[in-house]
């Protein structure tokens, strides 16, 4: 992996994002400022909750059930309460935070900054800049929260390569809206590679990853941050039916050795079809699938067990929105991994099969009902079944979510 001079990078992305706030100051001099400080700030509460039970005792459903927020108990599970704020700052950003409570598998109360941001305002030549901590650009389904997925849980092969919580950290990130007939952007970003929620690369020392301990090493110059890059783009196939489509990368350190890396890179498809003429956004059809790959430099070269462990997975699922207010879904997930990992719970071949049907009682709440189907193979009984009934609440505003 090169190797960049952390100073000289920056100083050269403090130095841009200066001259373009500058830049952005000087046309707007001649403007009316309003008075900034007294903007409203909007201010929304989500609440995830579950009740169900598997055929998996509680102790296997934590290696069934490894997302953050999935409900992982034969019982009831907290799964995600979100407290979520944003206002326009001044002039030239903009800043959202979003704190979230749950209650853990030990039944202890946890309390986490999810992520807190600031964007810029109105940059030249279709630029934003994103600073502070926050979840990264790759694929569609990393950067949503809980409160609006359509299952009761993360695919299982998100929580494998990214953790429970998805991939997020401190850093920056560059977006370019590019000046072409349709909509395409360009995301460039660097965060911070080490912590809980950055499972593939400096993760916690002491863990294991395909048996490899994990070490402590330092992120200590610029080469050892997280990079990342994605690429968007939107089109409206017909006058119902609309796609975006990407492709994303990523390449930082892991803490298998002092000097070893992954890349982790995927794809990601999702189409919605609705008519002209709907009622409350029904009926409609939307199809989502992502496809992630993970290289994992496991071990210095001079390590006798070096290797380079190779996972893969996706999924594909489908809502069918068959009336107001009523959704049906089907999702396939799977994750594959090379070498003799069948007792291994994050790297084992797996499939799951989820059938739900979600009931929106208003546009503040929710009841879902969910099957999943898993065939594991860390578990004696390959074969096991769970239901799950969720229901969420919203009060107060929320920010816009990705189309």
């Amino acid at each position: 992996m090169q190797h960049h001079n952390p100073v000289l990078t920056a100083f050269a992305v403090g130095l841009f994002f200066m001259y373009s706030t500058a830049s952005l100051a000087a046309n707007s001099d001649s403007a009316k400022q309003p008075s900034w400080g007294n903007l409203p700030i909007q201010i929304g509460l989500s609440g995830l909750f579950s009740a169900g039970g598997s055929s998996a005792d509680s102790d296997e459903l934590a290696g069934l059930q490894v997302g953050g927020h999935d409900p992982n108990r034969n019982g009831f599970t907290v799964q995600n309460v979100e407290l979520s704020l944003s206002s326009t700052v001044d002039n030239y950003f903009d800043a959202q935070a979003n704190l979230v409570f749950l209650i853990d598998r030990a039944g202890d109360s946890v309390v986490e900054l999810e992520e807190a941001f600031l964007t810029t305002r109105g940059l030249p030549g279709g630029l934003q800049v994103k600073a502070g901590q926050f979840f990264t650009e790759f694929g569609r389904l990393n950067r949503q929260h809980p409160h609006t997925w359509g299952f009761a849980d993360q695919p299982v092969i998100l929580s494998r390569l990214f953790g429970g919580d998805g991939l997020r950290g401190q850093g920056a990130r560059l977006a370019w809206l590019m000046p072409v007939d349709w909509y395409s952007e360009l995301y460039l970003g660097a965060q911070n590679a080490n912590g809980e929620t950055v499972t593939s690369f400096l993760f916690t020392p002491g863990e294991e990853v395909g048996g490899h301990t994990l070490q402590e090493r330092s992120a200590n110059n610029g080469s050892e941050l997280l990079y990342n890059a994605r690429w968007l783009n939107g089109l409206d196939l017909s006058e119902t039916v609309s796609m975006n489509i990407g492709i994303s990368g990523l390449i930082g350190p892991n803490s298998s050795g002092a000097d070893t890396d992954t890349v982790i890179y995927g794809a990601d498809l999702y189409l919605k079809w609705q008519p002209l003429r709907s009622q409350r956004g029904f009926p409609f059809i939307a199809w989502h699938t992502e496809f992630l790959k993970r290289d994992y430099d496991a071990g210095d070269v001079t390590d006798p067990n070096h290797e380079t462990l190779k996972d893969s997975g996706g999924f594909t699922q489908l809502l069918w929105g068959f009336k107001p207010g009523w959704v049906a879904g089907l999702r396939y997930d799977f994750a594959r991994a090379d070498g003799d990992t069948a007792n291994d719970p994050q790297r084992d071949n797996r499939t799951r099969v989820s059938p739900n049907v979600t009931w929106y009682l208003s546009e503040y709440s929710k009841l879902r009902l969910q099957y999943n189907y898993d065939k594991t193979e860390h578990l004696a009984d390959n074969s096991n079944h769970s239901l799950w009934l969720q229901y969420e609440f919203n009060i107060g505003s929320h920010a816009a979510h990705t189309f």
